[in-house]
């Protein structure tokens, strides 16, 4: 497993906004991110969304409502987050979330429009 990147500031506060679904995390160079769990959970490093190479991700579809329902460090350089819809393989480093973090936007929006050539939707599927 890498270890941190040189360049990347250490984080000074995870907070986990259980009622509005955001993960705020703060870095030592002033940036302030906040995550909604959905973004963290269809962006998660894990081989099972990423895959095994580029081509290889794999769209999550229906998890607007997902929670994060426990944060467990990793060392001092990561976090796994463990979601309501069971996923807790992900390891997420201090750099991934900063790199996540600069480039919310364009990544949030690359979702939608996957999201949107797949046909899916961000809502859970009724049981019934």
């Amino acid at each position: 497993m890498a270890g941190l990147d040189q360049g990347t500031p250490m984080p000074t506060e995870i907070k986990l906004h259980q009622v509005s679904r955001i993960l705020e995390v703060a870095f030592a160079d002033g940036k302030r991110f906040e995550f909604p769990c959905e973004y963290l959970r269809v962006y998660s490093p894990s081989a099972e969304v990423r895959g095994h190479g580029p081509g290889q991700e794999v769209l999550q579809v229906g998890k607007k409502d997902v929670e994060i329902t426990r944060i467990e460090p990793v060392g001092n350089y990561a976090v796994v987050l463990v979601f309501s819809d069971g996923h807790d393989s992900g390891i997420y480093s201090w750099d991934y979330f900063y790199d996540i973090g600069i480039n919310q936007d364009a990544l949030w929006a690359r979702y939608l429009e996957r999201m949107a050539e797949a046909g899916a939707s961000r809502e859970a599927k009724k049981a019934g």
